[in-house]
């Protein structure tokens, strides 16, 4: 009788199956992976991070199905209190890395230009300080950046999405700021002061812009706008001047001025009679729809 090869078979392949999967993460990822896990302490977040299985099956990361490389890491919603480790930097795939809420302390680490392919960052609602960093702007790649709620007192220039709100800014934005191209610029709840009337003109980009509640101080009618704005909020600061006739030319979904000093009468054309008049109110002297007429 001729005998069956079949279970040998069967067994060989997967055991090569096997061997296959196992060796799927690839080893300086995991080394990398496992040194963050240490440097935070072995958190709870990081259980499944086992050195025995496949790190491409570990919770919070993110491998592509291609390169077996970790494209992403996402640790939300925890009670780190320890700073962002420097060994982030040695995942150096990463396209994607977002520490929200976690409460890390300490300042950003300049490891983190070693991820060249990053191109989205969240770091808000942790216990950050000191400056935001000049270095960022080496991330060439980087399209976005969340950095509010944390306890950043400066910051530097990029290109890019700009969320710092709710922090401890103070002083005046840097006029190299206005050489940037924001799309998205949300500063709101600091303590800025000065001008910013630099950070917007006919050829800049910017679709959304919230200054609110800051100490700003400056003449608004001198101010020109993109035909991309959409949303501006600039309420509750020390602005005075003139709503300018520029606002009619541009097509406005919001528009916030209130709680300012500004005066004159609203300009007619474009959105801004549509608006509500909560979006004008508790300033000095303005006047005209939706206020009440001037006199």
């Amino acid at each position: 009788m001729a005998t069956s090869h079949f279970p040998t078979l069967v067994f060989l392949f997967l055991s090569f199956s096997s061997l296959a999967f196992a060796t799927r993460c690839h080893p300086n990822d995991k080394k990398a992976l496992l040194k963050i896990k240490k440097d935070l302490n072995n958190a709870y977040d990081f259980v499944s991070w086992d050195p025995k299985t496949d790190c491409c099956e570990w919770n919070s990361v993110e491998c592509d199905e291609k390169t077996n490389r970790i494209t992403g890491i996402d640790i939300s919603n925890s009670d780190l209190k320890l700073p962002m480790p420097a060994s982030i930097g040695d995942v150096t795939f990463l396209e994607s890395l977002s520490f929200h809420k976690t409460n890390l302390t300490g300042q950003i680490p300049i490891a983190i230009t070693k991820l060249t392919k990053l191109t989205f960052l969240d770091l808000r609602w942790n216990l950050l300080s000191g400056p935001v960093p000049s270095f960022l702007s080496q991330l060439k790649n980087l399209n976005y950046i969340g950095l509010s709620f944390n306890n950043f007192t400066d910051f530097r220039e990029k290109d890019f999405y700009l969320y710092l709100s709710h922090n401890q800014l103070n002083g005046t934005i840097p006029r190299r700021l206005g050489y940037a191209n924001f799309t998205w610029f949300d500063v709101s709840r600091n303590r800025l002061e000065g001008d910013i009337s630099f950070l917007f003109g006919k050829n800049k980009s910017i679709n959304t812009a919230n200054f609110s509640r800051n100490k700003l101080q400056f003449d608004m009618s001198k101010m020109e706008f993109p035909e991309s704005l959409r949303n501006l909020n600039l309420n509750h600061n020390k602005i005075y001047g003139s709503l300018p006739e520029g606002l009619t030319k541009v097509e406005l979904i919001s528009l916030n001025v209130s709680y300012n000093r500004l005066c004159g009468r609203i300009p007619v054309g474009g959105s801004l009679q549509e608006l509500d008049y909560t979006a004008y109110f508790h300033n000095r002297c303005l006047c005209g729809a939706p206020l009440p007429d001037c006199k």
